[in-house]
């Protein structure tokens, strides 16, 4: 078999995706290109990571084979579904950079929503399938509650019991059925039902329902249905009229799949022009610690007011993960870590933000900002010049990528450092600021403290003098005697002349427990108060920003058109998507230089 991707990750079904090619199930043997799989999300709510190995799975395996995978929505629940959820999903799949058929360029004008395809598509075709299988007696009306048909249902050790309705007259179902559609009963007050086995035992089978009234106006239909079909009944026939070849779920829907498979085979029997009939086949989800992947409790983080939005950036969604500047490559790349099972396992979200750390360390530009700064007077400045000089230094860009060349840094006789490089009575180990002790500034001068300037007990200035044969952070010359002075600090530094000042949002962990809500049973006692905490007055080198066409090494503007940066000896921070407030840049942090929260567990 010749695959598109031979060098992408392999698993269980890989395998049965090249035997059933090999065999000819989907069309010629040796026909991969015949692969068509799908992403069915339910537009209510935002996407969260969790989904995006849902994501990653359907789209990789179309792109291996050379197939193609459809984005499709499962509009079938009006009540919960809204317009603004579809187009910040297709947003996301775009983002992670996965494509469907007939997908448009927006950049160049085309619909952002080209190719998309929705199961509302196919609500009357659905509709006309329900009415075959009443009229072979395979589905019925049944006019009981809700509560009395989930009281009927039995248990998982004895039968349930067949409604009262079970054997009602074809012509009278199909009666009832149109009145359902039209508008002309109550929510709740009929369903239409499968009639399967009240004893099998996957209670999946026990007569489930397939449609319900829902007399509610929809994103894309309006009013046109009163009726909406269940998901067991709407999944299966979405994949088939789209001739998907390989319908790819979770495991919790293994014991949905002989429903799957029993509804196709239903619409099929003594059916002259059947209906295709797709493989439905099940993987473990992505289950990571330290994060909730329910939409239902997302929205009680955003209906709640205790996050600000889906895409707030202590969020676990996609749009949260990308606004605190998370890249697709280390999101995907987290992906294919976990790999392909049929095992549920608990995934460690500390391999996700290596993931980050991993991609953004190749390919984030460096710059120097002083989180929490404090004001350092050279003293000698003025010996060897005018006291108000400025010199122009040189910074790496990226020290793992050549190509990304240097950037002038301005060095002045005031700068800012680091509130903690600095301690009072150092111990011996101390390779910071203190007094008597010389530090090497980045790409600056070795400076030596000579004084802390305090204002009621609290730090104000370093008095400081410099070394001018140190220029660009270089070791000065042998003395007479031969000895090299060694320093083993290194600080980064702003200098006050151009210091751009900014806000930074140190974004943490939504949660403080591996599994939220265990513990007491309520996610939300876990919530991490410090999950977000906003630093004013940042300090930022001036050349921080720059300007041109195409993104290239040197700049921070990557090709999703957010500004990455690696802040030196502080982490990895991106532009906020608000840009600026007041005229001051916002910085989100995507993640510490390294894993803080591992060495705190003991890991």
């Amino acid at each position: 078999m010749d695959s598109q991707h031979d060098d992408t990750p392999r698993h269980f079904i890989t395998e049965i995706i090249d035997g059933e090619i090999a065999s000819g199930r989907w069309g010629d043997p040796g026909d991969a290109s015949v692969v068509r799989t799908r992403f069915p999300p339910e537009p209510n709510g935002f996407l969260h990571v969790g989904h995006a190995k849902a994501i990653c799975v359907s789209f990789g395996l179309a792109e291996r084979y050379g197939g193609a995978c459809n984005l499709r929505f499962d509009d079938t629940n009006p009540e919960k579904e809204e317009d603004a959820y579809v187009r910040a999903i297709i947003e996301d799949v775009r983002w992670l950079g996965f494509a469907w058929p007939g997908m448009a360029d927006p950049s160049a004008g085309g619909d952002p929503a080209a190719g998309v395809l929705f199961a509302s598509d196919y609500f009357g075709r659905m509709y006309e399938l329900a009415r075959g299988l009443v009229e072979k007696g395979l589905a019925y009306v049944d006019e009981q509650s809700p509560e009395e048909i989930r009281a009927q249902r039995g248990t998982l050790k004895g039968p349930g019991t067949g409604s009262p309705f079970r054997d009602r007259p074809a012509s009278e179902s199909l009666a009832l059925l149109e009145k359902m559609k039209s508008g002309g009963v109550e929510d709740g007050s009929m369903v239409l039902r499968a009639k399967i086995d009240m004893a099998s035992p996957n209670m999946n089978l026990r007569d489930p329902v397939m449609y319900r009234v829902v007399r509610a106006a929809h994103h894309r239909t309006g009013s046109e249905w009163s009726i909406y079909p269940m998901y067991d009944w709407a999944h299966g026939l979405e994949d088939s009229i789209e001739g998907i070849t390989h319908s790819l779920c979770t495991l919790e829907f293994e014991h949905h799949r002989p429903l799957y498979d029993w509804f196709i085979e239903a619409i099929n029997r003594d059916n002259p022009e059947p209906i295709h009939h797709s493989r439905q086949i099940e993987f473990a989800r992505l289950n990571p610690s330290y994060i909730i992947t329910s939409k239902r409790k997302l929205k009680q983080l955003v209906d709640g007011g205790v996050v600000d939005g889906w895409d707030d950036p202590r969020m676990p969604t996609l749009s949260g993960l990308r606004r605190r500047g998370f890249t697709p490559e280390a999101i995907r790349g987290f992906c294919d870590g976990v790999g392909v099972t049929k095992f549920n396992a608990v995934h460690d979200i500390g391999l996700l933000e290596n993931a980050a750390r991993n991609d953004l360390n190749r390919r984030a530009p460096r710059r120097m900002c002083v989180l929490d700064p404090v004001r350092v007077v050279i003293e000698n400045w003025g010996e060897h010049g005018e006291a108000d000089r400025v010199e122009m230094m040189t910074g790496i860009n990226n020290p793992e990528d050549e190509a990304a060349g240097t950037r002038e840094i301005p060095f002045g006789g005031v700068l800012y450092v680091e509130r903690d490089d600095y301690m009072d009575d150092a111990p011996k180990k101390w390779f910071r600021l203190t007094e008597g002790r010389e530090v090497r500034l980045r790409y600056g001068y070795w400076i030596t403290c000579r004084e802390a300037v305090k204002e009621n007990g609290e730090l104000v200035e370093l008095r400081c003098t410099y070394d001018p044969l140190t220029r660009g952070g270089d070791s000065p010359p042998a003395d007479a005697e031969g000895r090299v002075r060694k320093v083993k600090g290194t600080l980064h530094w702003v200098a006050k002349a151009g210091a751009v000042g900014c806000r930074v949002r140190l974004i943490d962990r939504l949660f403080t427990a591996e599994r939220p809500g265990k513990r007491t049973d309520e996610f939300m006692d876990d919530l991490n108060p410090e999950a977000m905490r906003l630093l004013e007055g940042c300090r930022l080198e001036p050349n921080w920003r720059t300007t041109g066409g195409e993104r290239d090494a040197g700049t921070g503007v990557w090709s999703d058109g957010i500004e990455r940066f690696q802040f030196e000896r502080q982490g990895y921070f991106c532009v906020d998507a608000c840009g600026a407030v007041d005229g001051v840049p916002v910085f989100n942090r995507t993640v510490p230089l390294r894993d803080s929260w591992s060495k705190s567990k003991g890991k």
